[in-house]
């Protein structure tokens, strides 16, 4: 070991004697689609959960079977639509997804369009022979039992399931060994074991909301926005759905003292048009696409404004964020609003009238977003991941005080693959 890789061992941890090797991390093969922003998010956040609680012992291998390098172009055709499909004809996407929401019609995806992503998943599985294989995404979970049998016999295969109030009959799947959900499971025979635990949100909030006014205030001098005015945050996860653009010019037209941060994932469209508004509104809206301060316009903004995504739930909670819900993804997303207005958390606005009576009026009302604030604080869970990885490490019985003294890895910049 040199001398970086002793600077950078966690505190407590055992020094390596003289001669002694460090063992090979273990591969752990993670499955997820870029269907969205949250199933690549969660694996980012498990992978730096293995590494914090166990440094060196797990490889992460990130694979997307569906629309990855080596996947079939059916495969990429048909991952390609769910973004103009939710954005531009969300019943149709709300149409498949209930037609395909029952164990038999499950099983009939598995066997035909679904056996196409066997392929990549077992390359990479034989490439490296997982110590696990976890997916993320709900047609992945055949595909990681299937590259299991064949390249890895033995080895635990785990489902996370990153959906909030609803679960697809096709996260679940006989052969795997562990599903983790946000719910308990329903409780039929033949299933296998389910944890309740929560969405995994990456190490960045982990940290939980800020304190008081003053740290926000200092949050929003270093990202370069105002401190006295009521910032709004507009999101509509990995796909920039939701009606951002729309919404975030009704805002500038009708709410003159309220600012807007816009939030546009990959949706490029959207950022070019919103790039064009930015620049004639007096600095009153900021644009970006993925952003790595995604914790940070969170904890200092006034207001979430947002469809009802799941990752984008579990993270505004995670840092204490007030929510209000314009809209939803038929089927995965039905049931995430009223977890959240339920626990009081936000408000739901559909209409654009009444999104922006809601903004105006919880800008008169500061005690009332004091509340939302601390009820959103209260359905966050940071450790998440560290749960999810502490059940794939009971998997394969090592314990977490077991470390091998190893050096830290960040899986997300370093110690990660993509096939």
């Amino acid at each position: 070991m040199s001398t970086t890789d002793l600077a950078s061992a966690p505190e407590g941890a055992v020094r390596p004697r003289a001669g002694w090797r460090q063992p090979a991390p273990l591969p752990v093969l993670f499955l997820i689609a870029d269907t969205g922003g949250g199933h690549r998010s969660a694996a980012r956040a498990v992978g730096q959960a293995l590494d914090r609680l166990y440094p060196g012992r797990f490889g992460p291998v990130l694979c997307d079977p569906l629309g990855g390098p080596g996947s079939a172009r059916l495969l990429r055709w048909v991952t390609g639509l769910y973004g103009p499909a939710i954005r531009l004809a969300p019943w149709l996407w709300g149409a498949a997804y209930h037609a395909t929401d029952s164990p038999p019609a499950a099983a009939v995806l598995r066997r035909t369009l679904l056996r196409l992503a066997d392929r990549p998943a077992l390359a990479a599985a034989r490439a490296q022979p997982p110590a696990a294989v976890v997916s993320f995404h709900p047609l992945t979970g055949a595909t990681a039992v299937t590259a299991r049998d064949r390249a890895a016999p033995g080895s635990p295969a785990v489902t996370v399931v990153t959906d909030l109030a609803r679960t697809h009959a096709a996260w679940r799947h006989g052969g795997t060994d562990l599903i983790v959900a946000p719910s308990a499971g329903p409780g039929t025979g033949g299933e296998p074991p389910w944890l309740a635990g929560a969405l995994p949100v990456t190490r960045e909030f982990w940290g939980g909301p800020l304190r008081g006014r003053d740290e926000r205030a200092a949050l929003r001098r270093a990202l370069g926005v105002r401190q006295d005015r009521f910032l709004v945050l507009l999101a509509g996860g990995g796909e920039g759905s939701g009606g951002i653009g729309r919404r975030a010019a009704a805002i500038l037209r009708r709410l003159p003292d309220v600012d807007v941060v816009a939030v546009c994932g990959r949706n490029r469209r959207l950022r070019r048009r919103l790039d064009r508004l930015a620049a004639g509104s007096g600095g009153r809206l900021t644009v970006t696409g993925f952003t790595r301060d995604m914790a940070d316009w969170l904890r200092c903004c006034d207001l979430v404004v947002t469809k009802a995504g799941p990752g984008t739930i579990a993270e505004a909670a995670c840092c204490g964020a007030p929510l209000l819900l314009t809209s939803h993804v038929p089927g995965q997303e039905q049931g995430n609003a009223e977890f959240v207005t339920r626990a009081g958390a936000g408000r739901c606005a559909r209409r654009m009238r009444r999104m922006l009576a809601q903004i105006e009026d919880l800008h008169g009302d500061a005690s009332r977003l004091a509340e939302m604030r601390a009820a959103s604080a209260r359905l966050g869970h940071p450790g998440a991941a560290a749960d999810i990885a502490r059940a794939i490490a009971g998997l394969l019985e090592i314990a977490e005080g077991d470390r091998v003294r190893a050096r830290v890895v960040d899986p997300a910049a370093a110690g990660a693959e993509q096939c």
